[in-house]
């Protein structure tokens, strides 16, 4: 799985006009579920995107983590981050999983979430999304699974 993390002051996730998902300081998560994918690797990337040092302390270093700063975090499906784009102009997604597959373990990781931290919002799985953010720093890391 693959979590394209942004540290955001706020960021939130419109579909048809309704906003759906939305939260102030925090983490928006864009996430991809490969192929290979299970629940052993949506586990390891909560943790990860919730334990992931990103915010400054007191000394303006990035030293605090999600947790830490009881922030929220906005979980967003995007298949595009599974794509194979070493060659060609076309990403292909031969490596992306199954759309089935991708909705039950996207959401099975939204539970995993939710279970372990107060404040977890969502996209909606295959719908056509307008996704807005700021991002603070800027800070965006990309995190594997």
């Amino acid at each position: 799985m693959i979590a394209l993390i942004q540290r955001v002051t706020r960021a939130e996730v419109v579909v048809e006009g309704e906003t759906v998902g939305r939260i102030g300081r925090g983490i928006l998560a864009l996430i991809g579920v490969q192929r290979e994918d299970s629940r052993k690797n949506a586990e390891r990337l909560v943790e990860r995107v919730l334990g992931y040092r990103i915010f400054q302390d007191a000394e303006d270093r990035m030293n605090l983590s999600l947790r830490d700063v009881a922030g929220g975090l906005l979980l967003v499906p995007q298949f595009t981050l599974a794509a194979d784009t070493r060659k060609g102009t076309r990403a292909g997604f031969s490596t992306a999983a199954a759309p089935e597959t991708a909705r039950a373990l996207f959401l099975e990781t939204v539970d995993i979430a939710r279970a372990q931290h107060p404040t977890v919002e969502t996209g909606r799985f295959g719908a056509e999304m307008s996704v807005s953010l700021v991002n603070h720093g800027p800070v965006t890391f990309w995190l594997d699974a």
